[in-house]
């Protein structure tokens, strides 16, 4: 009594979107297309990301922001190298 029966529509498992993965960027690429590939992750333009970087650069010395950037060039996988889903 009181019972309410699930119709077959409310017991469908929702389609899981593909994951978005964080990648260099190919066409948007100045040097190595980390900002480029960020930009397109977060959906936001890569000159901000850009502009971020150069303060960076100089508020931490270009040394460790270089460090830092090599690091990302090297870990990050442009989107040529990404599993197709």
């Amino acid at each position: 009594m009181g019972e309410k029966r699930k119709t077959s529509q409310e017991t469908r498992t929702p389609k899981q979107e593909p994951v978005k993965r964080l990648h260099r960027s190919e066409t948007d690429r100045k040097i190595a297309g980390v900002c480029g590939g960020l930009g397109e992750y977060l959906d936001v333009d890569p000159t901000i990301f850009r502009l971020i970087a150069v303060v960076l650069g100089l508020a931490t010395g270009i040394i460790p922001f270089l460090i830092g950037y090599l690091v990302a060039w090297w870990i990050v996988p442009p989107l040529s190298e990404l599993p197709n889903r």
